[in-house]
């Protein structure tokens, strides 16, 4: 896989160790940075509507975050927690194990290894997900898991959100949802999303820009700046894609919530930038051999340096404004990771 263009060294105080609600703001109160080609702009995201314009088509991502963390026990005795990614097919997930008390991924296990998980419950690698390449083990398994019901609805009971050790501690699973899902089925929250507020979008939609949902079912991310983004489930809605040419006939501009809504949108977009609705499987890696088709503007947080994502704001904004952009928030300390500050990206003068 190709690397991002755009390096930078993340300071470990500019992580967002809380939700901002536990520093006394709103939601739509964290810090927004917005990268055009002539400036940057410094603001607060509750005045994102300042930089769009009357028929713009704002997409947001419809999934809802699983409680997709569950403490497990090897065959070995040894304590790990389960990430469930996706389901792959009935019956089998896509999971990733990591040791208990740390961030660091479990690489030594080995397909017919069974773990045990709450409520007597049992999972069994049956195969890796992922080819070894450079890896030193493998990260990513399908594994079968033997209990009744729903895998969603045992991890509602059973599961906690996905953290990572930049948290100071466990939040509920409400602070990692957006205002936009309603379908369960995301790994990690698509965080983009979270800024928005029910006024916000009221307001938005007042001053004549759109909304449209799409829906991609985010799996955990990636922790090696060589791995290439996994397969997610997507779909794109009859009616969304009549929105999106709409408004690009119009003269609008599509400005994709996240790099979830990136995927799936560019996923059916033909070269010529129609959008056709659609959905399944998608496996498409924005980067230096594909650009982006149909999406003109980026709401975004801010990624860790070499990570995938960034091939992604690359792709709809072009490596020389994201550079910009990530040098003026680390000059002006803006917060990273799901509960920091956000950046729009707009590439194009409108």
């Amino acid at each position: 896989m190709a690397s991002p263009f755009t390096t930078f060294s993340l300071p470990s105080e500019l992580a967002a160790t809380e939700p901002p609600e536990a520093r006394g703001l709103a939601r739509d109160e964290v810090r927004l940075l917005v990268a055009r080609p002539d400036e940057l702009h410094h603001g607060r995201f509750r005045d994102i509507g300042d930089f769009l314009q009357p028929g713009d088509l704002v997409v947001v991502n419809t999934s809802a975050t699983l409680a997709a963390a569950v403490d497990g026990v090897r065959s070995n005795g040894r304590r790990v927690v389960v990430h469930f990614s996706t389901e792959w097919e009935p019956g089998t997930w896509v999971i990733e194990l990591r040791s208990a008390g740390s961030s660091e991924p479990v690489l030594d296990a080995v397909v017919g290894e069974s773990i045990g998980l709450p409520s007597g419950v049992e999972l069994d690698l049956v195969a890796a997900h992922q080819a070894a390449g450079k890896d030193p083990g493998t990260r990513l398994w399908r594994a079968q898991i033997f209990v009744d019901g729903p895998v969603e609805r045992y991890l509602a009971v059973t599961g906690r959100p996905i953290t990572y050790g930049h948290l100071r501690d466990r939040w509920p699973l409400s602070a990692y949802q957006t205002i936009f899902g309603f379908e369960p089925g995301s790994a990690e929250m698509p965080s983009a999303g979270r800024p928005f507020t029910k006024g916000l979008v009221a307001k938005l939609i007042g001053r004549g820009i759109a909304f449209a949902p799409v829906l991609l079912h985010a799996g955990v991310s990636s922790l090696e700046a060589w791995e290439s983004p996994q397969a997610e489930r997507f779909s794109v809605p009859e009616a969304t894609a009549r929105m999106v040419n709409d408004a690009v006939g119009a003269g609008g501009r599509i400005v994709a919530v996240g790099t979830t809504v990136t995927r799936a949108l560019e996923s059916v977009a033909r070269p010529d930038g129609a959008v056709a609705a659609g959905g399944g499987w998608t496996d498409l890696v924005l980067g230096p051999g594909r650009g982006a088709r149909v999406v003109g503007g980026l709401i975004t947080g801010w990624h860790e340096p070499e990570a995938s994502h960034l091939l992604v704001l690359e792709a709809v904004a072009g490596a020389g404004l994201v550079q910009s952009a990530y040098d003026g928030a680390l000059e002006a300390g803006y917060l990273w990771h799901e509960f920091g500050d956000s950046c729009l990206l707009l590439p194009h003068k409108h």
